[in-house]
């Protein structure tokens, strides 16, 4: 069973729909004693930092997300997901991330001829060899939207890089924690595998 966070933050049909469309067995829920015995987590999420930390924390699932951590449950962020593992995030100053990963999450800085935010497909760059990227082809395309990006503080947790004026760290992946800035659940067949490479993960990801 994949538990998905319900935390109001957008986008949680989509990830259901796309793993049922693979056969997995899902539940959506902000339940802590549902979420802490799921055998994977998927954190999904569209909108800003702040209201988003302030969700998780009003639904008092910020200690939930640490212990499904520590208990090294396979733990996947999309999107915003992703940047909430993080410490902070420019767009909402002051505001602390999970902290579960180290980096920053900054804005996508203004360049000729790239809209912001960021939206549509871009292909990725592939290293380090992320469990979530077995049979993805190198430069496959996937689809994106964000106005902030990650910069990780480990090279080695990135996992999958594309250029949008910048190099944007577009997934990364650290023990049981893995996190994609875009959104695999409408990408196409290739975004479909990244998802059943996750849900194959066993514990102790």
């Amino acid at each position: 069973m994949i538990g998905i966070i319900d935390y109001d933050a957008g986008n949680i049909k989509s990830v259901e729909k796309a793993l049922h469309y693979l056969g997995e067995q899902t539940v959506v829920s902000r339940d802590p004693q549902v979420l802490l015995h799921a055998d994977k987590v998927i954190l999904p999420g569209v909108g800003s930092f702040g209201d988003a930390m302030n969700n998780l924390n009003k639904f008092g699932l910020v200690p939930v997300i640490r212990q499904i951590a520590d208990q090294k449950t396979p733990f996947l962020g999309i999107c915003l997901g992703l940047q909430l593992l993080f410490e902070s995030s420019e767009e909402t100053p002051g505001v602390e991330g999970l902290g579960l990963l180290k980096g920053r999450i900054v804005k996508i800085p203004p360049a000729e001829g790239l809209k912001i935010p960021h939206m549509g497909w871009n292909s990725l760059h592939l290293q380090n060899d992320g469990r979530l990227f077995q049979s993805i082809p190198e430069q496959t395309y996937v689809y994106f939207v964000h106005s902030y990006y990650l910069q990780a503080e480990d090279p080695q947790i990135v996992k999958a890089t594309t250029e949008y004026g910048v190099t944007i760290h577009a997934s990364v992946e650290k023990d049981n924690i893995f996190a994609c800035q875009f959104h695999p659940e409408k990408s196409s067949k290739y975004g479909l595998k990244i998802l059943e490479n996750f849900a194959k993960l066993g514990k102790e990801a």
